[in-house]
């Protein structure tokens, strides 16, 4: 079963790897579309959320305080929705767009809050460098 948790991982954290790496990438970019969005302080938000994504997600795949990981996962997706998929404020198929959008990522949240449950209940849990920070 050890595997098959590794794998949950994997899966997992691939959008996170990717998306961090974007966000310092293409900084500027992503920045000028935050600050289109009303994200306050846009380019730090932008620099801030893609630390955070990339630390995250190599904790959680390798385990290193995996636990810890999955809350800088949340941190750094939480505020999104709310921020860039305001679907309520759109209309047509805008709006269908941005509630699909908020809805994914409202899951993704979901996922790494259960993802921190599960290092933190789980402490023998395999494939994995460090114990979890936390404990119950």
């Amino acid at each position: 079963m050890d595997v098959v948790v590794l794998i949950a991982r994997i899966l997992f954290v691939a959008i996170f790897l990717a998306s961090g790496i974007g966000h310092l990438k293409a900084t500027e970019a992503m920045a000028g579309y935050a600050a289109y969005k009303k994200v306050p302080a846009p380019r730090l938000s932008v620099i801030a959320s893609g630390v955070l994504m990339i630390v995250g997600a190599v904790s959680v795949l390798f385990g290193i305080w995996g636990d810890l990981g999955s809350l800088l996962l949340m941190v750094a997706i939480a505020p999104i929705p709310f921020l860039m998929h305001r679907y309520w404020a759109e209309e047509g198929e805008a709006r269908m767009n941005e509630q699909v959008q908020f809805n994914k990522t409202v899951s993704l949240v979901g996922g790494a809050l259960a993802l921190f449950a599960l290092f933190v209940l789980v402490p023998e849990l395999g494939l994995t460098v460090t114990e979890p920070l936390f404990t119950v």
